[in-house]
């Protein structure tokens, strides 16, 4: 069985930061791709931050220079290290992780993380 676990999230004021962290369970880790995605009140889910099996990273370009995802293969752990933080980085925010096989697709999600950015 797969479980992704989050913690991290919190209250911070703008500019702070904060990293948040997803230990995975039940897969070979190293052999995926993770994602951090986010959904704030009342928008869509949107993909922040992805990492490769091989350490490829990707941005959504409103995070690009404050965030940082990076993945600790011998943990099981991906990170998301978020700086200068503000107020519109307010979201609840998930580990994902997806993959196809044989036709099928494995589409995995953590319980979520709230990180609210205010003064």
């Amino acid at each position: 069985q797969v479980q992704l676990v989050e913690s991290g999230g919190g209250l911070v004021q703008p500019g702070g930061s904060l990293r948040l962290s997803c230990t995975a369970s039940g897969i070979i880790f190293s052999n995926y791709a993770m994602n951090w995605y986010r959904q704030a009140p009342g928008k869509q889910r949107e993909l922040v931050a992805s990492i490769t099996s091989r350490g490829t990273t990707n941005y959504v370009d409103s995070v690009k220079g404050r965030f940082t995802i990076s993945r600790d293969n011998a943990k099981n752990t991906v990170y998301l290290q978020m700086n200068s933080l503000k107020p519109e980085d307010t979201a609840v925010y998930y580990c994902n992780t997806h993959w196809a096989s044989a036709r099928v697709i494995y589409d995995y999600w953590g319980q979520g993380t709230q990180v609210t950015v205010s003064s």
